[in-house]
Parts: structure tokens; sequence; C-alpha cells
């Protein structure tokens, strides 16, 4: 079947599948550096919560690039390879919140990892803007 059999309700919702793919694609591979980056830059040791409220887009009609959902098995990864350490502590208002702090050998894959950002953001930039042979 090609795509001009397709009704306009069939081509909407393919279209929104493969939008909703493309960014679960994309956060899959900036949630990383963008939880380092938060915490690299925070004063004091942050909950999860406040975490996923500080990345919340500004636009509310727009789908988040990442759910705050999504955001506690990044946290918990980034812990387990000690780039983050975390503690638990008492909440007046509802259950136990876990704090994360970013550590020392975080700081330094923030660093690295802010390099390979910017490296392919200026190559995709290029891609984009059709300017490759520059």
């Amino acid at each position: 079947m090609d795509g001009s059999s397709l009704s306009g309700i069939e081509t909407e919702k393919s279209a929104f599948e493969a939008d909703r793919k493309f960014r679960k694609e994309l956060s899959a591979g900036i949630t990383s550096l963008a939880l380092l980056s938060v915490l690299n830059y925070a004063d004091d040791p942050m909950y999860g919560y406040q975490i996923a409220k500080l990345m919340e887009d500004d636009d509310k009609q727009s789908v988040p690039l990442v759910k705050h959902g999504a955001l506690y098995p990044v946290l918990r990864s980034l812990e387990a390879r000690e780039l983050l350490c975390s503690r638990v502590e008492p909440s007046v208002a509802g259950p136990p919140r876990r704090y994360y702090v970013i550590t020392e050998k975080g700081r330094e894959a923030h660093l690295r990892w802010v390099s390979i950002w910017k490296r392919t953001s200026r190559l995709i930039e290029k891609i984009l803007g059709g300017t490759l042979d520059d």
C-alpha cells in the first residue's frame, strides 16, 4: 500500500506514531546528559520530582521530551555506574524522598558527554542546514 491510499486520519495517526517513536529514541540518548547537567549545576541535592519539573518544557501544549516516570530508571542507572549518589530523607509532605548528588566521577563524565554532545549537535546542525560541504 502506498501513502496516497491512506485516509487523512490514518496518515495523521501514522505521523503521530512516527513522531512519538522519534522523540523516544532522541530522549533515550540525552536524558543521562540532561540529568548530569542539572545535578552538576545544582547548589543542593535534588529529588526526582524536583529534577523532572526543571526539565519540563515551558510549552505546555507540546509532548514532553522526557516523561517524569522515565527519569527514575535513568537516575538509578547513573547511580549504579557511580556517576550519582543518593540518600533517602523523610518528607513532611508525603513519602520519603531520594535526593541525588553528582559524584566526582559523574562530573568527569559530564565534561566528556558535553564535549560529545557539542560535536554531535554541530554535525547535526550542518546536516539539517544542508551545509556538509563547509
